[in-house]
C-alpha cells in the first residue's frame, strides 16, 4: 500500500510553507481565503487526510463509516443550497480517504429512528449540520462518546466539537457597508432564530447599528427560503415605508426581497440596498447581481470532515479548540 502524503508535500502541493499548511487544517483566520482554498484544493488531490492508527494497530480505510446528518426535513436539504455545496465538500474528503458515509436527516419528530443507528455502533463517526435549539439528537450525540464533528456551531449548552464560520463579523461588514454608503432607514430579514448560525448573524449586524446610534432597526424573520424572504420583505415595507436598505441572512431570502420591492415599485439600489448571505450561485444571477457576505462553505465541509476523521483514528492527533473561519464582504450592483 502506497505511503500516506505527508503535510510537507501537501505545503509543496499548494506552494504554501508547512506553517501555513498547518494552519489551514487547524483554521486559524491568520490564512487568506485565496490561500485556504488553494491548501484544502491540494490536499483533496493528494487524498490527505492526518492519520495515525491508535496503539500500533493497523486500521483499514475500509473498516470505517460516516455520517452526515442534516438537522431538517428531507425535502429541504434537497432545496437549500448550502446544504448540496456541505455535503459535495465533505464528499470529496471522505471518498478521498476511501471512508464511505450516509446521509441522513433527522428532525426532531424522528431524531427517535435516527439515533439508535448512530450511537450503537454501526458508524464511528458523525458530521452534523443544522441542529437547532433543544434538538434531541444533538443531546444524544454530546452525551455517546461517538465522534463528532459539527459543521456550524451546535445549540448552547450542547459540548459537541465544531467548525464554524464567523457569521457576526460577516453581518458586521454588512452593516458597516450600509452605513458607509449613506443608508439609514436600515432593516433586516433575519433567518431562524432557533439556528446558532441565524442568530450569529442578527446579533453581529444589530450590534453595529446600535454601535453607530441606530436602535430602532426594524426585523423581520424567515426561514432561509425565497418566499419567505419576498412575505418579510412586504411586512417591513409596511412596518417601515420609508426604508432605504435591507439585510437577509441569506441569499435566497435576499433574492426574494428584490421580487418584493420590484413589485412595490422599489428600485434597487436606487431606492433600496439589499445585501444577502451566503455568496452562493444565486448571487451573480440576480438583477442587479447581489451584494453579499461570502461564507467558505466547501472550506468549512473539508476542515470538519477531515477533523472527524482525524478523531475517529486518533484522539491524540486532533488540534484543539473550535476553529471558525473568515467570511467576507462581496460587493456587486444591489447597494
Amino acid at each position: 500500500m502506497a505511503d500516506q502524503p505527508t503535510l510537507a508535500q501537501v505545503a509543496a502541493e499548494a506552494g504554501v510553507s508547512p506553517a501555513t499548511a498547518s494552519r489551514v487544517l487547524t483554521g486559524s483566520v491568520r490564512v487568506s481565503t485565496s490561500t485556504r482554498r488553494q491548501v484544502h484544493d491540494a490536499m483533496s488531490r493528494l487524498g490527505y487526510v492526518r492519520h495515525r492508527a491508535p496503539r500500533g494497530t493497523s486500521v483499514r480505510r475500509s473498516d470505517q463509516l460516516v455520517a452526515a446528518v442534516i438537522c431538517e426535513h428531507t425535502q429541504r436539504m434537497f432545496a437549500e443550497p448550502f446544504y448540496a455545496r456541505l455535503l459535495s465538500a465533505a464528499d470529496e474528503v471522505f471518498s478521498g480517504y476511501g471512508v464511505p458515509f450516509v446521509v441522513m436527516t433527522a428532525t426532531p419528530a424522528t431524531s427517535t429512528i435516527a439515533a439508535p443507528p448512530l450511537v450503537t455502533g454501526s458508524f464511528d463517526g458523525v458530521l452534523l449540520a443544522g441542529a437547532r435549539e433543544r434538538h434531541p439528537l444533538a443531546v444524544t450525540l454530546a452525551a455517546s462518546g461517538i465522534a463528532v464533528r459539527s459543521a456550524g456551531r451546535p445549540p448552547d449548552g450542547v459540548d459537541l466539537p465544531f467548525v464554524d464560520m464567523d457569521n457576526r463579523d460577516g453581518a458586521r461588514q454588512a452593516a458597516e457597508h450600509l452605513l458607509l454608503t449613506n443608508r439609514r432607514a436600515i432593516t433586516v430579514i433575519a433567518g431562524p432564530p432557533t439556528l446558532p448560525g441565524a442568530r450569529d448573524r442578527l446579533d453581529g449586524f444589530l450590534r453595529t447599528l446600535h454601535a453607530a446610534g441606530m436602535t430602532d432597526v426594524p426585523v423581520a424573520y424567515g426561514d432561509f427560503t425565497h418566499a419567505s424572504g419576498a412575505h418579510a420583505m412586504q411586512w417591513l415595507l409596511q412596518r417601515s415605508p420609508h426604508l432605504d436598505a435591507v439585510f437577509a441572512a441569506s441569499d435566497p431570502m435576499a433574492a426574494g426581497a428584490m421580487q418584493a420591492l420590484r413589485r412595490a415599485g422599489r428600485r434597487v439600489p436606487d431606492d433600496v440596498a439589499v445585501i444577502g448571505f451566503d455568496d452562493a450561485p444565486l448571487a451573480r444571477h440576480t438583477s442587479p447581481t447581489l451584494t453579499t457576505v461570502r461564507q467558505p462553505v466547501e472550506e468549512l465541509a473539508m476542515l470538519a470532515a477531515r477533523m472527524l476523521l482525524m478523531s475517529i483514528t486518533s484522539e491524540s492527533d486532533v488540534p484543539h479548540g473550535n476553529p471558525i473561519l473568515p467570511t467576507e464582504l462581496v460587493v456587486r450592483e444591489s447597494t
